[in-house]
Order: structure tokens, then C-alpha cells, then sequence
């Protein structure tokens, strides 16, 4: 079982197309498919789960569509976050709030407030978020704290910038699934995935559930991850 699973949720616009709705409506069941997979990584015991819900691209979207999506996170948030609390859920959020509207930003931080003296289940949510724009910002905080004095050019490491990172306390992911039939990480946790395990699934996020996490947690099990080192059993 992987420590930390991260999703990418595509296809609720072709979800909606393909059922002749407009995209808003395939984004709200999108938000569905979302309470669905909480509540199955919890029951299957996993500790961290990462979702990706909004990213730095996103923007380049209509903005009527950006503003939906803003809605339907308030919505998420608004009904879901008292059951989460309760259910020991802690909130981590990763992204920028550049640019994000005043009741979106303060939302976001009340949902990590609120949730962070939890410790059963960890929910990352990306949310205005750049996989390279994150490792930029850890970039120039490492090179404040060397233009400060506070570190030498020795302490700069791997181990350093990671601590930087908007996921600084959770684990690398284990594995990443990506919905919606692409084949591409867009952007997502591109340093931590270093080595995380791929699955690609051609199931639409409005679709996915607990029989599809388990299905690709299967996956992840029939694999033999090597960090770069020789397959068991060669010579």
C-alpha cells in the first residue's frame, strides 16, 4: 500500500461533452468523484492523499469557467469541511494565492486552520498550483537565506530545497494516477514524482470511485520499484 497516492483529475469537461451537459455540470460531479475518492482512501487506510484541482494553467481557461471552478471549491469546502474535521481529515494546501480572489484565499486558509491538529488522514489539495513555480519560489528562498548568511553554499542540497516545497511533511508519492485518457503529468508535483509510479487510466474523473482507486492500487502493488537500482534477482 502506498503511503501517499496523488491525482490528477481529468476529463470532466469531455465527461460533460460526452453526455451532452455543459462543463459546469461535468466540474460538479467532478466535485462528487472527489468526495467519493476521500472517503474510499480513507477506508482503504491510505495516510496521505494529494489532489490536483486547479493549476497555474488553468487560468488560460474562460473566465466564466475559472469562476465555476472557484464556486464549486467553496462549495467542496463549505459542506464537506466540518465532516472532515470531524473525521480526523488534516488540509494541507499547495499552490500560490497570486491572483486567487479574497474569499477563495481566506477559505483555503480557514479549511488548513481549522484541520491542523488532525493526524488520521492527510488531504493535499493543489489548488492554483505549478510544479515548477513551486520549485522557483523554493529557489528563492534558498538564495534569501544565503544572501542573508543563514546558510553556506555546502548546505544547499536536495534535502534543503525539498524543505521548501509547499509538501514539506508529507511524503514523496508513491504513486500519481491520471484520469481522463492523457498521458502527462501537466505540471504536477514534478519534483516529488521523481520516482513515483505512474498510472493511467482511461476512466473520466466524474466517473472514478473506490473500485477505480482500488484498481489502480492494484497496479501500483504488481510493480517492483527500484530507485534506480538492478530488478531482484540480476546479476
Amino acid at each position: 500500500m502506498p503511503a501517499h497516492v496523488g491525482i490528477i483529475m481529468d476529463g470532466n469537461g469531455r465527461w460533460a461533452s460526452r453526455h451532452g451537459l455543459p462543463r459546469s455540470v461535468g466540474h460538479e460531479r467532478g466535485v462528487e468523484a472527489l468526495r467519493r475518492t476521500v472517503k474510499a482512501a480513507q477506508k482503504l487506510d491510505l495516510r496521505y492523499l494529494t489532489v490536483y484541482s486547479f493549476s497555474t494553467e488553468n487560468w488560460r481557461r474562460p473566465v466564466s469557467e475559472v469562476t465555476a471552478l472557484f464556486s464549486l471549491l467553496k462549495t467542496f469546502v463549505n459542506r464537506d469541511l466540518d465532516r472532515l474535521k470531524n473525521e480526523g481529515v488534516r488540509i494541507r494546501v499547495f499552490g500560490t494565492k497570486e491572483g486567487l480572489p479574497d474569499d477563495v484565499s481566506a477559505l483555503l486558509d480557514r479549511a488548513v486552520r481549522e484541520t491542523a491538529d488532525n493526524t488520521k488522514f492527510n488531504l493535499g489539495i493543489a489548488f492554483n498550483y505549478g510544479g515548477r513555480e513551486e520549485i522557483s519560489r523554493a529557489a528563492r528562498a534558498v538564495a534569501l537565506e544565503l544572501k542573508a548568511g543563514r546558510i553556506g553554499e555546502e548546505e544547499i542540497d536536495e534535502q534543503l530545497l525539498a524543505s521548501k516545497l509547499d509538501t514539506s511533511g508529507f511524503p514523496d508519492p508513491d504513486l500519481i494516477i491520471r484520469t481522463g485518457e492523457e498521458r502527462r503529468l501537466s505540471n504536477f508535483l514534478v519534483w516529488q514524482g521523481a520516482y513515483s509510479e505512474l498510472v493511467f487510466m482511461d476512466v473520466l474523473w466524474p466517473e472514478f470511485g473506490e473500485d477505480s482507486l482500488h484498481s489502480a492500487l492494484e497496479t501500483f502493488a504488481s510493480r517492483e520499484r527500484r530507485f534506480g537500482g538492478l530488478k531482484s534477482g540480476a546479476a
